[in-house]
């Protein structure tokens, strides 16, 4: 079929897409603004008889709230970064550098991730627990609960992303060698050529990356509950808003759950709008469909 001779078809399926894809979105924002009894009703009403606020102070009161964001924020920023460090660091590596084993060292790379995240959540949560000389541990790891006291056992599962050292290295090697081979007849080191001549060139995929990783990292429950089970005091924003539905009046559940899922949004969504504009260039830049 010509697109050319039926150009609608192609609008047809982007406005098809479009309004799966925000109907679910806007179906959450009215049912937040639903009072008692509407959610969940028949027949169904998109919108809400009144807005109604007090879903939202009913989530805020119901979690602690800075706590929360606290802890996913930090979380969420320690993941963030140290995948788009290691990520850009191991790429260029891979893709720039020569040295015995490097093509195996990228097939092994690529070889985990063949595998499901949560696979690896119990042995990492058992290392974690064991780990020397920290929350109470001897030297042997034994005695107390280990890093699953700290915030920082949100992070120590998602520091390195394979998927991350494969999208920058393969957009590395599209980077010219003779750049490279200038600046190192100039006199620069290999992290200078990094810092000051990669990088700059790998601005829009970094930039995609991070924020695929910022997605995930905030959205992240089951790891995030695993550890919160150990500890309270690290509990994340996805974990409290589900635990909500324990605390509150079953007749506002749904409603004021949905409007602590909408203030679990809003950083996501001022990020993608401030950032858009990079991550659609990274997007056609890296070949991501």
């Amino acid at each position: 079929m010509n697109r050319r001779r039926f150009p609608w078809l192609s609008y047809l399926v982007v406005v098809t897409g479009a309004v799966l894809t925000v109907v679910p979105f806007l179906d959450m924002v009215m049912t937040s603004f639903k009072g008692p009894g509407e959610a969940g009703t028949l027949p169904y009403r998109f919108l809400p008889e009144a807005f109604d606020l007090s879903n939202y102070r009913a989530a805020v009161d119901q979690l602690d709230l800075p706590v929360l964001f606290r802890n996913s924020v930090v979380a969420t920023a320690l993941i963030t970064g140290s995948v788009l460090l290691t990520s850009s660091l191991a790429g260029y590596a891979l893709a720039k550098l020569r040295f015995p084993g490097r093509d195996l060292v990228f097939r092994l790379v690529l070889s985990t991730m063949m595998f499901p995240p949560f696979l690896f959540f119990i042995p990492h949560f058992l290392i974690l627990v064991h780990w020397p000389l920290a929350g109470g541990n001897d030297l042997t790891g034994r005695g107390g609960a280990g890093l699953t006291v700290s915030i920082v056992a949100l992070a120590m599962p998602f520091l390195v992303s394979s998927f991350g050292i494969f999208l920058t290295r393969q957009f590395m090697v599209s980077i010219p060698d003779e750049v490279l081979e200038a600046a190192r007849i100039d006199g620069a080191g290999e992290f200078t050529v990094w810092w000051r001549i990669v990088l700059p060139q790998t601005t829009p995929v970094l930039v995609t990356l991070g924020l695929l990783t910022f997605v995930d990292a905030w959205n992240e429950y089951i790891w995030a509950l695993l550890v919160s089970t150990a500890n309270p005091d690290v509990m994340t924003l996805p974990v409290g808003i589900q635990l909500l539905q324990d605390h509150v009046d079953p007749t506002r559940t749904m409603p004021v759950v949905m409007a602590g899922l909408v203030l679990s949004v809003l950083p996501v969504l001022v990020l993608f709008l401030l950032l858009q504009k990079y991550y659609i260039r990274g997007v056609m830049l890296s070949g991501l469909k």
